[in-house]
C-alpha cells in the first residue's frame, strides 16, 4: 500500500478476508503500521508483510519520491514471496498506477495479475488544488493506461470505473464492477431512523479520510452556516478520520469558534465507525462536484447507507446511482447549501424515516460487501481454476500487494 496501512484499508480488509473464507491463502504487501500486527486484523492466517516508511508526499517531487520507495519495497517484498513460490497470482491496487512493470514481470511467470483500481489518479491529481501541470497529467494518463492494460483482469468500484477501463482500451469482459461497502456482519443490530440515541443532540457526521480531495473544510463551514439557521444547542457536527488536512480543519474550527458544536474523533476502527454511525441523525459527504467526484463511489456514502442514515451530498453521478432516494442533494457544495439540507432534514423526522429505509433497503438488495463477495471470489477462481464447491479452510495461496488508498 503506498500510503495506507493494511489494517486501516477497510476494502483490502474485506477482500482478504472474503479470499480467506474461500479458502485461499494471502500475503499483504504494504506500508508498516502497527508494528505489532503479523496478521492482518479479524483474519485467521492472512499475513502482512510491512516495509518502512520514511516520507509522505505533498508534492510532485515529494510524490515522486514515496511512490519510488513504495514501488522498490513492494518489488523485494514481492519477489520474496515468488521466490519463496507463495504467491501463484497477484493483485494491485492505486494510487499509484506505477506497477505495470511487476506486471509484466509476474505475467511472464505465467502467473495473473489484477488490478483493483480504487482511484483515478489523473483525476486525483487535478483535485487536490492549484494548477495542474500538463505534463504530469497526461503521464499519470498514460501510467493508468499501462496499468489497465497490463491486467490480467480488473476490478472496477463502479460502473463509470468500469467505462473508463473500456475506453483505456481493456476487454469488458475482463472488468468485474466490485464496489464498496460494508457486510451485514459488520453492522451491529438494527438501529432505527435517528439511530440508537434515546435522547440527546442530533449527530451529523463525516468518516473519511482528510485529504485536499476531500473538502472536509466544507462540512465544517457548513456547521458555521447551520449556526445560523439553528443556533448552537440541539445538534453537533462529528469529523471521523484522518489525513494530511487534519490539523489545518481543528485549527480552522478553532479559529471560526465552532469548537462546540464541531467534534474530532481521529480514525476509528471497524466496531467505532459502526457505533458511530447507529447514532448519527444526518450524515454529509462533502464532495464537490470535480471529475473524480462524479465517477467515484465513496467508501463512506455506503457506510452511511449499511446504517440508514440520511445523506447530505451534492449531486454526483456515482453518488445518486449508490445513494438514491436516501440522499438530499445540492447543486454545489457550497457550505450554505449543505447546511440549508442538514437543517431540513433535522426538522422533518418522517423524511429521515424514509430515507432510512430506502438506505437500508438498497444497501441490502445491491450495496452489501456480500454481494460484492460473490463476484470478487469468482474471479479469483475463474483465474486459479478453483472448483466453485472448494472447501473454506482448503487453501490455495494467493500473494497481494497493495498499493491503495479507501474512503
Amino acid at each position: 500500500m503506498a500510503n495506507l496501512p493494511a489494517e486501516k484499508d477497510r476494502r483490502v480488509i474485506r477482500e482478504c478476508l472474503s479470499l480467506e473464507a474461500a479458502g485461499f491463502d494471502v500475503t499483504v504487501i504494504a506500508p508498516r503500521g502497527d508494528r505489532g500486527l503479523k496478521v492482518l486484523p479479524g483474519s485467521q492466517r492472512t499475513r502482512l508483510r510491512p516495509y518502512p516508511v520514511l516520507l509522505y508526499g505533498s508534492g510532485f517531487v515529494s510524490f515522486a519520491g514515496e511512490f519510488l520507495w513504495s514501488f522498490v519495497w513492494i518489488t523485494i517484498r514481492l519477489l520474496g514471496e515468488i521466490f519463496r513460490g507463495r504467491a501463484q497470482a497477484v493483485q494491485v491496487c492505486n494510487p499509484p498506477d506505477v506497477y505495470f512493470p511487476l506486471a509484466l514481470l509476474v505475467r511472464a511467470l505465467g502467473k495473473p495479475w489484477v488490478f483493483d483500481h480504487h482511484d483515478l489518479s489523473p483525476e486525483v491529481y487535478i483535485s487536490r488544488g492549484g494548477d495542474p501541470n500538463p505534463l504530469v497529467s497526461r503521464l499519470l494518463v498514460a501510467f493508468e493506461w499501462l496499468t489497465l492494460r497490463t491486467a490480467t483482469a480488473v476490478f472496477a468500484t463502479n460502473e463509470s470505473f468500469k467505462e473508463n477501463a473500456v475506453r483505456r482500451g481493456v476487454d469488458a469482459d475482463k472488468v468485474t464492477v466490485v464496489r464498496n461497502g460494508p457486510a451485514h456482519a459488520e453492522i451491529a443490530g438494527k438501529a432505527g431512523p435517528d439511530g440508537a440515541r434515546a435522547d440527546g443532540p442530533h449527530r451529523v457526521v463525516y468518516l473519511g479520510v482528510f485529504g485536499p480531495q476531500d473538502n472536509v473544510e466544507g462540512a465544517v463551514l457548513a456547521a458555521e452556516e447551520l449556526i445560523r439557521l439553528r443556533g448552537r444547542t440541539g445538534w453537533r457536527m462529528v469529523l471521523a478520520g484522518d489525513g494530511e488536512t487534519a490539523a489545518a480543519l481543528r485549527e480552522l474550527a478553532t479559529a471560526r469558534g465552532l469548537t462546540d458544536v464541531v467534534e474530532f474523533t481521529g480514525w476509528l476502527n471497524g466496531p467505532e465507525v459502526d457505533a458511530l454511525l447507529r447514532d448519527a441523525t444526518v450524515a454529509i459527504q462533502p464532495d464537490l462536484p470535480t471529475r473524480m467526484n462524479q465517477l467515484s463511489t465513496m467508501a463512506k456514502t455506503v457506510e452511511y447507507l449499511g446504517r440508514g442514515v440520511p445523506v447530505v451530498a451534492v449531486d454526483l453521478i456515482e453518488t445518486r446511482a449508490s445513494v438514491g432516494d436516501a440522499g438530499l442533494y445540492v447543486k454545489t457544495g457550497d457550505p450554505a447549501e449543505f447546511a440549508e439540507a442538514i437543517n431540513t432534514l433535522l426538522d422533518d423526522a418522517a423524511l429521515r424515516e424514509h430515507m432510512h429505509r430506502v438506505g437500508k433497503e438498497r444497501f441490502r438488495d445491491f450495496l452489501s460487501w456480500e454481494h460484492q463477495a460473490e463476484k470478487y471470489v469468482a474471479v479469483w477462481r475463474r483465474l486459479l481454476k478453483v472448483p466453485a464447491a472448494t472447501i473454506p479452510g482448503q487453501r490455495r495461496p494467493v500473494g497481494e500487494t497493495t498499493p491503495a488508498d479507501v474512503p
